[in-house]
């Protein structure tokens, strides 16, 4: 099957050369996309082929995620913890320790399935997810894959493996991620903060990376305490004690937030070429600081640590910050917003090709051109520009609509699971 894009303006998300043509997207996780002057006429259209016009519309590359947590989803509203955190651990202990720790099976299906519908009508067609669920490991990456594979989006998935729980979720975490790989699924071997990872974990979870040919996805240093902790236990700073057991080595790693490294942990970074995950606004919401990425590394992600599910959102919120914090242009925070396919590109990720594009009816009051649209990019686009969404070159999203699955059903069904969500977080706290 072929879709046809009639009377686009199409924007190279590479060099940003925009072009009036028409567009043939062939359906498949390993198909393309190509020009033409015209489409074909209707007789000429083989069975199943469509033509969407999108006359006065922009089409580019749709977007990726470099860093998500949707077992957030059903935290929106939810009741206030039961003591106001006063700094970032109190955060996780009394906030997300304690949501993570209730969730099940069910709650992980509509968070995954109502995420996957905000990332698509967001234009993100990739998400590379970060999940915890201490007492509900088992079949959790599964049902995530099948639930974003049910709104058709791609992804790439881990488990938070940790010993804050103790020794039975933490062998089920390095199973569920063993078996998950082992059936051919993408992902990485996820692990928490370095202070809730012993040095027997962390040898583990390196030897199964390895075995499955991939890498660590771990947050590092967001709060200072990781580093005091970690010091204190391990007599290492965090990257200094991942570098030593190997972890470095592994150049398919992603290392979210990255805020409290040392001089030395930079030049680690930037020796080792592994991968950072920048999310800004949830730093700006945990008040844990903020970091200057341009010493640390050139291979940068934005993400969005479960804020929300919107990407152009991420890549304004760090460019603002990034003016002071360092230094960066147009370019430059572009440029990170792209990396998820450089990303993709150099690992082989599955489901990140040419054919995932996004329709943007942009009603901007001044010309859109290869010269200016950084600025537009910036000060302009946003969600509510994304009109029609195509993954692998199936339409998923048209006219801001969702096609694949029933956006009222999933949305009724997390709210069901909210609710009990929160009434099991209620009971967990009177007890």
């Amino acid at each position: 099957m072929t879709l046809y894009l009639k009377n686009a303006t199409f924007v190279d998300w590479q060099s940003l050369e925009l072009k009036n043509t028409c567009i043939a997207v062939e359906e498949g996780p390993q198909k393309g996309i190509s020009f033409m002057a015209a489409v074909p006429s209707q007789d000429k259209l083989a069975r199943g082929d469509r033509v969407l016009d999108c006359t006065g519309k922009l089409v580019t590359r749709s977007f990726g995620c470099g860093h998500h947590h949707i077992y957030s989803t059903l935290a929106r509203g939810m009741p206030a913890p039961q003591k106001s955190p006063v700094n970032f651990v109190e955060i996780l202990k009394y906030i997300w320790w304690h949501l993570d720790k209730c969730l099940d099976l069910e709650m992980i299906e509509a968070s995954a399935l109502a995420s996957g519908i905000f990332c698509a009508k967001n234009g993100v067609t990739l998400i590379i997810d970060h999940h915890a669920s201490p007492f509900a490991i088992k079949d959790s990456l599964f049902t995530i894959a099948k639930a974003f594979d049910r709104v058709g989006v791609s992804h790439l998935l881990c488990y938070e493996i940790s010993d804050r729980d103790g020794q039975g979720p933490r062998e089920a975490g390095l199973a569920e991620t063993d078996a998950f790989l082992a059936a051919g699924y993408q992902g990485h071997v996820g692990l928490h903060a370095s202070f809730t990872v012993g040095d027997d974990l962390l040898k583990k979870a390196i030897a199964l990376a390895k075995k499955y040919n991939t890498g660590f996805h771990v947050h590092v240093a967001e709060d200072l305490a990781d580093q005091e902790k970690t010091l204190a236990r391990y007599g290492k700073r965090v990257v200094e004690r991942l570098q030593q057991a190997g972890a470095l080595d592994l150049k398919k790693s992603i290392l979210s937030h990255c805020i409290h490294l040392s001089d030395h942990e930079k030049e680690l970074m930037r020796k080792s070429g592994v991968w950072v995950a920048e999310n800004i606004e949830s730093n700006q919401n945990n008040n844990v600081g903020l970091a200057n990425y341009k010493s640390i590394s050139d291979n940068v992600l934005l993400g969005t640590d479960g804020m929300h599910s919107d990407m152009l959102r991420s890549a304004k919120a760090a460019f603002l910050t990034g003016q002071a914090t360092e230094g960066i242009g147009f370019d430059e925070i572009y440029r990170r917003f792209r990396n998820v396919h450089r990303y993709a590109r150099e690992f082989g990720v599955r489901g990140d090709t040419d054919n995932n594009l996004v329709v943007l009816n942009y009603d901007s009051p001044t010309e859109v051109t290869s010269d200016n649209f950084l600025g537009h990019f910036v000060f302009g686009i946003d969600s509510r520009h994304v009109s029609t969404v195509i993954c692998q070159g199936k339409v998923i999203v048209e006219d801001g609509k969702v096609l694949t699955v029933d956006e009222g059903e999933v949305l009724a069904f997390a709210r069901e699971m909210g609710k009990k969500l929160w009434s099991k977080m209620q009971q967990r706290a009177a007890d």
